[in-house]
């Protein structure tokens, strides 16, 4: 970082370069954080979160007790000890509450005023943030395991339904209705995802252990079949192309929009290239996958190389995208992880599993954070002033007391 630091000073290197070392320092050296947590409200497992796209402070996560929870992630005060309290939540005793289980919950991705949500008693809703009661709220074609908005439209406002259905169902905001039905599964959709660079691009995953891309504005079908395979050495009792050989509930794009991520119950990890939809035969091991439903995977941004992170079991993977590299191991869960949430800005991530807990986990700590809450004799100023010198340093020093 040093080197780094040296280079800007003199010119040579632009801010960019600076930003990336040390945004990809932080996201390859994350660990579950020993100052930071975020306030315990859900009774149930946590199946989905997601950081809202205009000020990445927000953190929604929603739960199989039918509870939404919003909290603020947001460090203002520079503590060095810091939980995320819970800013506004819909609980069992809500009117509006989901009846079951949630499944999936997703930020307006223009506007901090809306959120929505939808789970195994069919529903989709609409949510006024404010008044945390339902602008709208839509009857689907069965459990939803997943929906998606779009974090890049301008010309569309149309939120993507994957359910028990084995249609993608395509619902306008405007309208106030469902705009239309994609037809090409045979069997549950378990993942639905937009491009984030295209707006019209969708890509959904299915129990029929098939994924395939769509663009909305073809009423002839999907533009492509995943093939595993790419057209060679499949075995003949396969009638169809296959992406994975077990059910597909997880996918992503990554951040350029120019590949896809899919995660099967076969424990396999696939990135296809989202142009030609070949699979671009990165091997990334056995990824243990046994879950019956959605399971959210995310990747970094503006890292280099940018990374994955895989829920696997109780714990979370973390590979280079492009080489299959395995990082490392997050370890901290007592039970399933279903999901994660990445924070660009401070290269934090965020996992909600069945055991109820939202664990954070952040680049390595300060030894000053240590040293701060071991000592007894800071009082007043000092204490105060102490906190502000760190507060603006916070995790940004690598730690050697593993070594």
């Amino acid at each position: 970082m040093l080197r780094f630091l040296s280079l800007r000073e003199s010119g040579v290197a632009s801010p960019l370069s600076l930003q990336r070392a040390e945004s990809t320092r932080r996201a390859f050296s994350l660990d579950l954080s020993r100052h930071r947590d975020v306030e315990h409200l859900h009774q149930g497992s946590i199946n989905s979160l997601a950081i809202d796209l205009i000020e990445s402070r927000y953190l929604l996560s929603g739960g199989s007790c039918g509870t939404i929870v919003i909290h603020d992630i947001e460090n203002l005060g520079g503590e060095v000890t810091h939980t995320a309290k819970s800013v506004s939540s819909v609980d069992r005793t809500h009117p509006y509450c989901h009846k079951f289980s949630i499944e999936s919950v997703c930020w307006y991705p223009l506007d901090t005023g809306l959120f929505t949500s939808s789970g195994t008693d069919a529903l989709l809703k609409v949510w006024d943030t404010n008044k945390l009661i339902p602008a709208e709220e839509y009857k689907c074609r069965g459990k939803v395991y997943s929906h998606h908005m779009s974090p890049c439209a301008t010309k569309h406002n149309l939120i993507a339904v994957g359910s028990a259905s084995p249609y993608v169902s395509l619902i306008d905001l405007k309208s106030g209705s469902s705009a239309h039905l994609l037809k090409g599964h045979k069997e549950a959709v378990y993942s639905v995802r937009w491009s984030p660079k295209d707006e019209f691009i969708l890509a959904s995953g299915s129990q029929d252990n098939q994924v395939l891309l769509w663009d909305i504005r073809s009423s002839k079908g999907h533009l492509k079949t995943m093939d595993q395979y790419n057209g060679e050495n499949a075995s003949e009792n396969i009638g169809d192309n296959t992406a994975h050989n077990g059910s597909v509930n997880g996918m992503c794009f990554t951040t350029d929009g120019l590949h896809i991520l899919s995660y099967g119950t076969d424990d396999c990890m696939r990135l296809w290239d989202s142009t030609t939809g070949k699979n671009t035969l990165v091997n990334y091991g056995r990824i243990y996958n046994d879950s019956k439903k959605g399971v959210e995977i995310i990747v970094s941004s503006g890292c280099a190389p940018n990374i994955v992170f895989v829920p696997s079991k109780t714990n979370i993977e973390v590979f280079e995208i492009f080489t299959g590299l395995k990082i490392g191991t997050l370890m901290g869960h007592f039970t399933q992880v279903n999901c994660c949430a990445f924070n660009s800005n401070y290269q934090d991530l965020y996992s909600g599993g069945s055991d109820r807990n939202i664990l954070v986990w952040g680049p390595e700590p300060d030894p000053a954070y240590d040293d701060f809450l071991k000592s007894k004799q800071m009082v007043g100023e000092d204490k105060t002033n102490f906190v502000k010198r760190i507060g603006a340093t916070a995790d940004t020093w690598s730690s050697d007391e593993d070594d």
